[in-house]
């Protein structure tokens, strides 16, 4: 096994289980195509708990993956002075208001201006390191286009003790969004599995095989014209979950590029989502955390325009 420093890793989470390796990394690694990842493979530069594996090894929730990058290929990933908008922060947590267009981690290809980046210069070298050395602090995400809050660790303990309550569902996770067409009632509960969709690996899509259980709580903030201004409430969180699930009964967000075939007449970067309150258990004190992401400027100037 080559030293830490030579390598990169991530683990596998649910959305994944059951996928072969080779398949699985091109997912996650949009621009290392599927034939070098087997040639990486190939050649004993990938490993799964610290031993090499074949490029038909299907993965399982929580297995680490390693892997060695020829140097021509080998990120970079540097503290960078990028302003953050901080909601709370103590030693153990930090809480940040994401801005639109901002990838949470560095990976393959993409290894500057990121979240991860501006951490690092925060917070130096107090980021838990649980995630491999492409996404210290890293507890979940939220799409490039979402903006809000995300909870970011700073060390083991808290990223356990958050990850534990990520596994049981029981973060306060509310988002805002803003849905193509008129919702009739006032609330509703979308419950159906989510998976990678089997033609296009960028997409997920709903009731496919090897789909995870997901369930999205919506409600009517207000009603417009063409379009319903919503609060969800994740119950589980799966990779796009809201878009996909909005999407999947007719609904699809303002501004999707992903999962919406009809035009914004408003000139938008991506889908209008917003994750707006987010309550957590603190892993040391144990006292209940919730912090408000004010909702950004476009977002709020969409609204008085509708």
């Amino acid at each position: 096994m080559p030293n830490q420093e030579d390598v990169f890793s991530f683990q596998i989470t649910e959305e994944f289980e059951g996928e072969r390796i080779d398949k699985c990394m091109s997912m996650l690694i949009d621009s290392l195509s599927r034939s070098f990842i087997q040639k990486l493979i190939k050649d004993g530069e990938v490993f799964v708990d610290n031993s090499p594996v074949k490029a038909s090894y299907k993965v399982k929730v929580d297995d680490e993956i390693r892997f060695k990058l020829p140097k021509s290929v080998e990120p970079d990933i540097v503290a960078e002075n990028i302003p953050l908008d901080i909601l709370y922060e103590d030693s153990d947590v930090i809480v940040v208001n994401k801005p639109k267009g901002m990838v949470v981690h560095p990976a393959a290809g993409h290894y500057s201006g990121t979240l991860v980046n501006a951490l690092m210069y925060h917070c130096g070298n107090e980021l838990s390191g649980i995630n491999g050395v492409m996404r210290p602090g890293i507890v979940h995400r939220i799409d490039r286009d979402t903006t809000g809050s995300l909870v970011i660790c700073k060390n083991d303990k808290a990223h356990n003790f958050l990850a534990e309550q990520l596994k049981e569902h029981s973060v306060n996770r509310r988002y805002r969004a803003i849905c193509h067409g008129v919702l009739k009632e006032d609330e509703g509960v979308i419950h159906t599995t989510i998976g990678r969709h089997p033609t296009d690996r960028k997409k997920m899509a709903v009731n496919v095989k090897n789909g995870k259980d997901a369930i999205t709580h919506y409600k009517v903030l207000k009603r417009f014209d063409k379009y319903t201004y919503i609060e969800c409430v994740l119950e589980t969180g799966r990779t796009h979950q809201i878009r996909v699930h909005m999407a999947s009964i007719g609904y699809p967000l303002l501004g999707d590029e992903v999962y919406c075939d009809r035009k914004s007449p408003f000139k938008l970067t991506g889908q209008t989502l917003h994750a707006q309150i987010l309550g957590f258990v603190h892993p040391t004190t144990k006292e209940y955390i919730e912090t408000e992401a004010p909702l950004p400027e476009y977002f709020k100037h969409l609204l008085e325009i509708l």
